[in-house]
């Protein structure tokens, strides 16, 4: 009885795993993208095949079609930014940045310190006037 070891090139969960990390997506992010769970995101990261219409809101949300998704091969990316890299002629003086973050969630979070410091100044605000008023009355 002979078993392989070797994934199928057919998993689609894996594919769409793999696509998503290269696109420094998050699983929470593609999860609120699609409307469910994160929980969800990584079961379809598991299962071998998904509904294509299912696939097709992936494909956008990830910014590629779904036939990429299909067709996608970890050794033609390799292949790719082998020949890409090894291959160019500014010999690394102009080599593109991929972002450890995703822009979007950071300008949430520099919109929620705005509110939160507003909030502050208001309350400040608020106390100022209260002594204002206290004084007034003595």
């Amino acid at each position: 009885m002979e078993t392989s070891a070797k994934p199928s090139n057919s998993h689609i969960g894996r594919k769409i795993s793999r696509i998503r990390e290269l696109r420094g997506i998050k699983q929470e992010t593609l999860a609120s993208e699609l409307g469910v769970s994160q929980q969800t995101v990584s079961r379809m990261e598991q299962s071998e095949t998904i509904e294509d219409a299912v696939l097709e809101k992936i494909a956008g949300i990830l910014g590629v079609t779904s036939e990429a998704i299909k067709n996608f091969s970890e050794e033609a990316v390799i292949y790719n930014i082998q020949n890409n890299y090894e291959g160019s002629n500014n010999h690394g003086a102009n080599v593109g940045h991929q972002f450890n973050f995703n822009p979007i969630e950071k300008i949430v979070e520099l919109y929620d310190e705005k509110v939160a410091l507003l909030e502050r100044l208001l309350q400040a605000e608020k106390e100022k006037n209260e002594l204002i008023q206290n004084s007034n009355k003595k």
